[in-house]
Parts: C-alpha cells; sequence; structure tokens
C-alpha cells in the first residue's frame, strides 16, 4: 500500500494520502484497501467510500461491521488477459504432460508421453464474472472442451454452463482440469473439499486461483497421495507468504506459486481510485461499483 500512496497523488494532486492508524485519519472519506482488519472502516467516521486495489472485493464484504458506503473495485483489461495467461499455461503444462516431462528429465529417462488432442480434454471453469468469461472463452479458443459453473445463471458461446449447487455434479462429470476462479463468499468457503474432488475424473488436475479459503488443502493432498488426482497448480492460499519449511513446497505433484497469477498495475489502481475521489467529490456516478447484491 505505501507503493500506491505516491501513484495516487501524482493522478490528483490535490488530494490528501495518509496510511491508515495516522493521527489525520480520522478525516478521511475514502478508505481504500485490500484485506482491513474487522472494523477498522468503523472506525473512520467522515467515510464515504471504500475502493479495493483489485477487482475483488470479498475480502471488504466479509467485515460484519463494514459502514453502508459505496464500494468500488478496480477494472483492468490486462488482469484479465493476465489470468488468462497463467490459466492456459497450466492447461498446457497438464495437457502436454510437462509434468510427466520434467519427472522424466530428472530421472534421465528419454520417453515420449501420451498425446491427446485438445478437444479431448475437458476444463471446467468455476467462476463465470469478467476475468473468468476471458479465462474460458480463451481456452475454448485454444481448442479446449470447457465447460463453466457460477453461482447464477450464465450464458457464453459454445461453453456449456451450469449454475447452482444442485447442478455442480453435472458439471463436475468428466471434467479433467478444473479451474478456480470464483469470489470468497460463505457459499465458496471450502468449497474444493473432498466430495467435489472425488466428482472430478480420475487423474484429474487443479489449477486454483481464486482464494486460498475456498480449498480443503488435507482434501486436496489426500487425492493426490491416493491417486484420485495427478496434479495441482495452488497459486492462493489462506496464509501468505507459506513459510520456507512449509511441506507444499516440496510436494512432488504441487506446484506452488507466489499469488502471482494477475495483478493490476500501480497506474490503472491509482488512476482508478483518483478518477473515483473526484466523481464522488463531484456527486457523478461512480466507476465500477460493487452491487453487492448481485455479485457473482
Amino acid at each position: 500500500m505505501s507503493a500506491l500512496a505516491p501513484v495516487i497523488v501524482a493522478a490528483a494532486p490535490e488530494l490528501q494520502v495518509h496510511s491508515f492508524g495516522a493521527p489525520n485519519t480520522g478525516d478521511a472519506q475514502v478508505a481504500v484497501c485490500w484485506n482491513p482488519p474487522a472494523g477498522a472502516l468503523r472506525s473512520l467516521p467522515e467515510l464515504r467510500l471504500v475502493h479495493a486495489i483489485a477487482a475483488g472485493v470479498d475480502n471488504i464484504l466479509c467485515d460484519p461491521q463494514l459502514p453502508a458506503v459505496p464500494i468500488c473495485r478496480v477494472v483492468d483489461p490486462y488482469q484479465a488477459r493476465a489470468m488468462s495467461e497463467f490459466v492456459m499455461w497450466g492447461a498446457l503444462h497438464f495437457h502436454r504432460q510437462f509434468d510427466q516431462v520434467l519427472a522424466n528429465q530428472r530421472a534421465g529417462l528419454w520417453q515420449v508421453p501420451a498425446q491427446k488432442l485438445a478437444s479431448d480434454c475437458t476444463i471446467g471453469v468455476m467462476g463465470l464474472g469478467e476475468i473468468g468469461a476471458r479465462v474460458a472463452a480463451d481456452l475454448l479458443h485454444a481448442g479446449f472442451t470447457v465447460k463453466g459453473w457460477a453461482r447464477s445463471d450464465r450464458t457464453l458461446p459454445g461453453i456449456q454452463s451450469f449454475s447452482s449447487r444442485d447442478a455442480l455434479p453435472a458439471f463436475l462429470s468428466g471434467v479433467d482440469i478444473l479451474v478456480c476462479l470464483l469470489p470468497l463468499t460463505s457459499e465458496t468457503r471450502g468449497l474444493l473439499n473432498a466430495d467435489l474432488l472425488r466428482q472430478l475424473n480420475p487423474g484429474a488436475k487443479l489449477i486454483h486461483v481464486g482464494r486460498g479459503e475456498h480449498l480443503v488443502m488435507d482434501a486436496l493432498l489426500a487425492a493426490l497421495s491416493n491417486g484420485h488426482m495427478d496434479g495441482a497448480i495452488v497459486d492462493v492460499f489462506p496464509n501468505e507468504p507459506l513459510s520456507p519449511d512449509d511441506p507444499l513446497w516440496r510436494h512432488p505433484k504441487l506446484i506452488v506459486t507466489p499469488h502471482m497469477a494477475a495483478i493490476a498495475s500501480l497506474e490503472t489502481i491509482g488512476s482508478q481510485i483518483a478518477e473515483n475521489v473526484r466523481r464522488l467529490m463531484r456527486g457523478e456516478p461512480l466507476n465500477n461499483q460493487v452491487d453487492v447484491g448481485q455479485r457473482q
């Protein structure tokens, strides 16, 4: 957050930006945050706007003491592209069996893995918001068979879509690679559990780029251990960063990445926050305001 302050000031020199907890923050009208402590925003009596520094706002909405003020998020077209690139890399890594190729390299084994068409690989994308829809469309364009699941109805060309918890078994059936891009809510917390994972195809893979709290890690490790699943890429964890001695770093079927799948640029974040603050002060409609009642 300290790196963002000068970017906001550069975009809007008329604004005063202070770190939370400074003596004069009691007069703050806008809170710029990502994962504020519960009740922290309630301590700002003049608050008129909460602005997230990313596309997701679940870390803000989970505060039971959240003030009744508008909440805005950052929308960065590059972020959707970056996420799509990351998921595409993961899908190709598993589809072309680079995990096996790398294991063969370490063993000094020259062996060509079996190949199959992308259309013979079914990828299930959980979460079909702006970013999830882009990811699903790009996977479809690359030739994969794509299924999508969201908590509310979505229609995407060429993609078989499902909604509601009741539709999860039909969605999961036949999935070779599962991609999680869901927001974190009380309904999605712990959704990637043993019951869900066992409904995937034998030998399935996971690309987890949603929120750390979606995944029951013990369930994934058990599925990898018993052979039902063959691999996973996990980019998000409940507690970050992982400690250097965390055994997840060394799991042979797990790729750990440091929450790097898609990060908005500081310039984009700063300029969008500055513009929304100006709109707030002029009494104009805000950009990218979250409709809390209609969140995916």
